[in-house]
């Protein structure tokens, strides 16, 4: 059976990242597409929701081709916190975090000709350590937060930030890697380069 070409429709650097560390080939191409900033919907909805326009919008140009689409929420208090506009709106999001959990929600879709074939979503729940304003600052000059939902990066300097995590790493990051690579086997889009 011929594999199907992928396509990962997305910008992140750590999206690209994960998916050919988990041995994936495939092309990137950024959709450009209104993503939704519904707040009556789920974590899982509104994330799914806009993965599913990401991939969609990419599956219309690159026919035949398998496109996964993500998108990632940081949630508190039921609230999604989605990537700050400047410093000082990052300043508040990390500090609203400070000694509590919160959930990250990953949605993904798999797309192919204008049709969504698989939709799934990972739930994280993160705790922080109590921060200052001091430590914020220090770890924002350390870290980009502009292009990060939350204002932070899992993956780098962690320690600053975090107390512990339930769930999945990758998911933090941006895509929940065992949950894509197990919904590629099952589509027959691609299995990992050896």
């Amino acid at each position: 059976m011929s594999r199907r070409p992928l396509v990962l429709a997305s910008a992140s650097p750590r999206r690209v990242d994960l998916l050919h560390g988990a041995g994936f080939d495939f092309e990137i191409i950024v959709p450009q597409v209104e993503e939704a900033h519904d707040a009556a919907l789920s974590p899982e909805q509104l994330t799914i929701e806009n993965a599913r326009r990401k991939a969609c919008a990419i599956s219309l140009i690159k026919p035949g081709a398998l496109v996964i689409g993500a998108d990632t929420l940081v949630y508190v208090d039921g609230e999604p916190l989605g990537k700050p506009a400047d410093m000082n709106e990052a300043l508040t999001m990390v500090r609203r975090l400070s000694g509590r959990a919160h959930e990250v929600c990953t949605g993904v879709a798999f797309a192919c000709d204008g049709r969504v074939e698989r939709e799934l979503h990972v739930i994280t729940h993160v705790i922080f350590k109590p921060l200052n304003d001091a430590v914020i600052l220090d770890y924002h000059s350390k870290v980009n937060p502009l292009d990060k939902a939350g204002a932070y990066g899992i993956q780098e300097h962690t320690e600053m930030l975090l107390e512990r995590m339930e769930g999945s790493f990758t998911n933090v990051v941006g895509l929940p890697v065992d949950e894509v690579a197990a919904a590629l086997r099952e589509l027959s889009a691609a299995d990992p380069a050896p």
